[in-house]
């Protein structure tokens, strides 16, 4: 039956798809990505506290994935609201929070037991919209375009979506041969596909795609993230996965996941380059004009918390309430820190931190 927008695509076929998919052109971008991962996973070894760099890269990453949802909030309302209480964050930052949580989750699981599952992508779901996202029941989801006109409709009924996403399972465990980075691409294209929730589907598929690197050893910690990308390049994107729907046109898809990875992944390493440069100067700076205060811990604490207050150098046993009052402002007469009141609460801004996420 002929693909039709505006109805279930319920004949989406099953995994792998019945053509060759390791075509010369896609191969050789296979080796350029898969270069620039390597690098990027020996990187990520530069900077010991490996929470600190999932933290700040990762935060970054969840607000650029729901910006694609046009669910947009500031760096600095986010850094705000972890320094505070999420509790009284605006709602699209606390749904971009909520992104980072799901992130966490997903890892420390990939990381226990390998195994990306129904049950996985469900839960992951259900942390980005803080209700149960189960498999959806209820017929007539549809994709439009801003004239409101069908772009896509997914296929309907839950015991079809479990059945593909069962497929989907097995074909990301199974061994067929297949470069892993050409399995991510078949993959994300799959889950976007059979679109097994009424919301969260985009965030959820690009959560996976980190994990799915995480539990083919192809990195350690979840640094690489293709948001930026995506939103760079969001008309090819949309293209693309329509392409392969209605065309079957998976070359061209795989080449621009592929083309992203790497553009991603030398980008990622550049940024954890300039962590780790910004993290060395200020240890050099507090040694020579602060030898005092200086500590490991302290330093990562304000790498750690960008918005830094006096109740985080207290947590990490640095120093006393009123001692550790004195050492932020000392920190900020030499220029490592910007103190800035908002209402109540008075924050110790690491701008040089701040200025290389946001680039």
């Amino acid at each position: 039956m002929a693909f039709v927008r505006s109805k279930p695509f319920n004949d989406l076929p099953g995994l792998p798809p019945g053509l060759v998919l390791e075509t010369t052109s896609v191969l050789k971008k296979c080796i350029g990505a898969r270069a620039a991962l390597a690098e990027l996973k020996g990187a990520g070894g530069l900077i010991p506290n490996q929470s600190l760099l999932i933290r700040s890269i990762g935060l970054q990453e969840a607000r650029l994935s729901s910006e694609i949802e046009n669910i947009v909030t500031t760096s600095d309302d986010l850094y705000q609201a972890l320094a505070d209480s999420i509790d009284k964050a605006n709602p699209a930052t606390k749904e971009v929070l909520r992104y980072q949580e799901a992130l966490a989750m997903g890892y420390r699981t990939v990381v226990q037991k390998p195994i990306l599952t129904t049950n996985l992508f469900c839960d992951i779901a259900t942390i980005i919209k803080q209700h149960d996202m189960g498999i959806r029941t209820i017929p007539g989801t549809m994709i439009v375009d801003g004239n409101k006109q069908a772009i896509y409709t997914p296929p309907d009924g839950e015991i079809l979506i479990r059945n593909k996403l069962k497929n989907l399972e097995h074909f990301i465990h199974e061994n067929q041969g297949l470069d892993p980075l050409v399995k991510l691409a078949v993959m994300h294209y799959q889950f976007e596909a059979i679109h097994p929730f009424t919301d969260g589907n985009g965030r959820t598929g690009r959560i996976l795609n980190i994990l799915f690197l995480i539990q083919q050893q192809l990195l350690t910690v979840p640094v690489l993230y293709l948001s930026r990308y995506l939103i760079e390049h969001k008309n090819e994107y949309y293209a693309g996965l329509r392409d392969v729907t209605e065309n079957s046109n998976w070359e061209q898809w795989i080449e621009f996941i592929l083309v992203g990875i790497e553009q991603t992944a030398k980008d990622t390493r550049e940024k954890i380059f300039e962590i780790k440069a910004a993290m060395d100067e200020t240890q050099e700076l507090i040694k020579e004009k602060l030898p005092k205060i200086y500590s490991k811990d302290l330093v990562e604490t304000l790498f750690y918390h960008p918005y830094c207050k006096v109740r985080f150098l207290e947590e990490r046993d640095i120093a006393r309430r009123q001692t550790a009052s004195n050492y932020l402002h000392l920190l900020e007469e030499i220029g490592i820190l910007q103190s800035v009141r908002v209402g109540r609460e008075n924050y110790f801004i690491n701008r040089r931190l701040i200025g290389v996420l946001a680039r």
